[in-house]
């Protein structure tokens, strides 16, 4: 056999909770699962300062070193992590097939995808530079530590809306700035949060820069009709412009909703096509926290658990 080619019962595309949760099951099951971390080993929260609401973690934890443990827990059952990125998929026959940095053939009974969404950004070099530290893309996740303090966020649509809300409930005052003089919210939401006092939103406002050495301290903004610009002082910056799922190789097979959030029969991780499950933020544009990609990954190594039982009986 050509060596670059490789059969196995369960190949999960993707690390993260949910990728690492759907080892731990497969493995513990006598699965044998291959993992491929992704271009991100961990995901997101490998860019996440502290975690304080997974449940098990009284003091909170890095979220790196978080990760770490899932990888480690999945391994002690005899998970293979492998770091490499799938490039290609081709699940018209059975097995599945799943290429490997364009190099290596993977044929795979079952295919669990938990390849999770980015978060967008800006694209302003302040923004990565105090990214988690003070900048933030979960205003669920992180908006806790800045509890009591002034913050802002950027976003126009039901999401920054609803973060801005939920933020409000626990800082002191919340600026909310918005590209144009109109958002694209639900007339519901926008009422919300207009009529939220410690909200104050800023129409017609970009942010020139985040300011801060160590930790975000301000933002500078400006209006982009009259050019005027302004600074404000901050603790938190929050960035709720949208997440862009990483499921762009399984569109030819996978039927997905218009932003590429992959469809999942509901009450289950399965996708249209039999022996593919999609499990973590690759399938979730709602909740999208680490408890629920963690749960979802547990549901599709179930799934997969009983989708090989019948297809070995048959």
């Amino acid at each position: 056999m050509n060596p670059e080619i490789e059969k196995v019962k369960v190949l999960i595309v993707g690390s993260g909770p949910a990728g690492y949760t759907a080892a731990i099951y497969a493995s513990r099951a006598g699965l044998s699962p291959v993992l491929y971390t992704g271009g991100q080993p961990g995901g997101q929260l490998t860019i996440t300062n502290d975690v304080e609401n997974y449940p098990g973690y009284p003091n909170g934890v890095a979220g790196p070193e978080m990760m770490e443990d899932f990888r480690k827990q999945a391994e002690r059952f005899g998970t293979q992590v492998r770091y490499g990125l799938a490039t290609s998929v081709d699940f018209t026959t059975k097995p599945h097939t799943v290429i490997i940095d364009e190099q290596i053939t993977i044929h795979a009974d079952t295919v669990l995808i938990s390849t999770g969404a980015s978060a967008k950004w800006l694209g302003i070099e302040s923004e990565t530079r105090l990214n988690g530290k003070g900048v933030s893309a979960c205003a669920v996740c992180d908006g806790f530590f800045f509890r009591g303090q002034e913050v802002a966020i950027v976003g126009a649509g039901d999401t920054a809306c609803e973060e801005a809300s939920y933020l409000s409930n626990i800082c002191s005052k919340v600026y909310m700035l918005i590209r144009k003089d109109e958002m694209r919210a639900s007339q519901i939401m926008q009422k919300r949060v207009m009529n939220n006092p410690k909200i104050e939103i800023l129409w017609n406002t970009e942010t020139d820069e985040i300011l801060g050495e160590e930790e975000v301290n301000g933002i500078r903004i400006f209006n982009n009709k009259t050019g005027q610009k302004s600074e404000i002082a901050i603790s938190g910056f929050f960035v709720a412009i949208g997440h862009e799922p990483n499921t762009g190789i399984f569109k030819d097979y996978i039927h997905m909703d218009d932003a590429g959030y992959i469809k999942t029969i509901p009450g289950s991780t399965k996708t249209n096509v039999e022996g593919v499950f999609a499990c973590g933020d690759a399938q979730d544009n709602i909740y999208r926290q680490a408890v629920t990609a963690a749960g979802t990954g547990c549901m599709a190594a179930l799934d997969a658990e009983r989708y090989l039982a019948e297809f070995e009986n048959d």
